[in-house]
């Protein structure tokens, strides 16, 4: 069996495309990178899966008693369980009071071995998990292996696939799209798109922030600039930015709830102090507004921690966030994607903000 394992790979390539509704607005050209399309529904299956592959790896062949253990607010959980059952081991979750019935409903049809609710926040159940749980699983004689959301470096090298898929994928987008490009006509069968002005991502524990800068860094990308987007209530990285060093957030109060990390990691802090790392925090308000529109004019349904990335060209901020854009430029948007959404929560979103402004 373990030869079979170690050639599984639970995580996929995704599609580049680009959107004309959103390139509209913005003024310039906007590709939407779909890591919503990963197994799991997330950007998370990335990381996680390349994390979970590495470890059990080291573990040799005999896999028999490997149980992964994740802390998450349900992405990180969901790719976990979808790579232990992939690579033909158990995965047990713990997820904070604040993730819904519908994600945990998810997680336990997805395959997990148990789902266990605990703390107000992902640090009290991560808490839990380590210092609880695995200790009573290794007494039993598992393998417990821990799998962290987002601070680790396995993780951080496997979200980097998206920048160095994203610069493969970017030359070609002028085969399949009309895009404007400076002094070349997009007729012109050898056109190329040669830089990428600005990737758009969203930040909850800053795994995905780390991926990103870390593969643009592989691949020599400095020019490009990395906008962070937080909601206001889990802007931990923001915070972090503007007081120079990392902070706790007291507690979680965005509806956002999978950006919910109250502390972003050490690595993820020092990208954001870079020059060419921008964080910006919008409300829930826009996040709503942002998913709603996204859902109808890109036909994809995301969280409201993903609907923040369209949320930045819907707002009309892009001028100030990207210096010298132009009809010319390149900006490129991860759609994060995520499995707490639905039609019905969507509704009771707009529902709750309509409330807000009439009372």
């Amino acid at each position: 069996m373990g030869s079979e394992i170690h050639t599984k790979i639970p995580y996929i390539e995704t599609p580049l495309i680009k959107s004309h509704t959103l390139s509209e607005v913005a003024g310039c050209n906007v590709f939407l990178k779909l890591e919503n399309l990963q197994p799991s529904g997330s950007f998370k299956s990335r990381g996680i899966g390349n994390y979970m592959v590495a470890k059990l790896a080291a573990q040799g062949a005999d896999t028999s008693k490997v149980h992964f253990y994740c802390s998450s607010g349900g992405n990180a959980g969901l790719a976990c369980v979808h790579a232990a059952i992939t690579l033909g081991c158990r995965a047990t979750i713990v997820v904070p009071l604040s993730t819904s019935a519908y994600m945990i409903d998810k997680l336990r049809q997805a395959g997990a071995t148990d789902v266990v609710q605990k703390g107000a926040s992902w640090q009290e159940a991560d808490d839990y998990l380590t210092g609880t749980l695995m200790e009573e699983a290794r007494s039993k004689g598992d393998v417990a292996i821990y799998v962290p959301p987002f601070n680790a470096q396995e993780i951080w090298d496997g979200a980097a696939g998206i920048s160095h898929e994203i610069a493969r994928q970017i030359p070609t987008m002028t085969k399949h799209y009309p895009v404007s490009i400076d002094g070349v006509s997009d007729d012109d069968a050898t056109a190329r798109i040669g830089n990428v002005d600005a990737i758009i991502c969203s930040v909850g524990g800053g795994g995905l922030l780390s991926g990103v800068v870390q593969g643009l860094d592989d691949l020599s990308m400095q020019q490009t600039r990395v906008i962070a987007v937080e909601t206001l209530g889990a802007d931990s990285l923001h915070q972090a930015v503007q007081k120079g060093e990392l902070i706790t957030l007291p507690a979680i109060t965005s509806l956002a709830t999978t950006l919910g990390a109250r502390r972003v990691c050490q690595r993820a802090f020092e990208y954001g102090l870079r020059e060419q790392v921008s964080t910006v925090v919008l409300s829930d308000a826009e996040a709503i507004a942002a998913c709603k529109r996204f859902a109808s004019e890109e036909r994809f349904l995301v969280e409201l921690s993903c609907g923040v990335v369209p949320a930045v060209v819907y707002s009309g901020r892009m001028k100030e966030l990207i210096p010298g854009l132009n009809k010319n430029s390149v900006v490129v948007l991860v759609i994060c994607g995520g499995c707490n959404i639905s039609y019905e929560i969507l509704e009771q979103y707009i529902a709750s903000q309509s409330s807000a402004t009439t009372s």
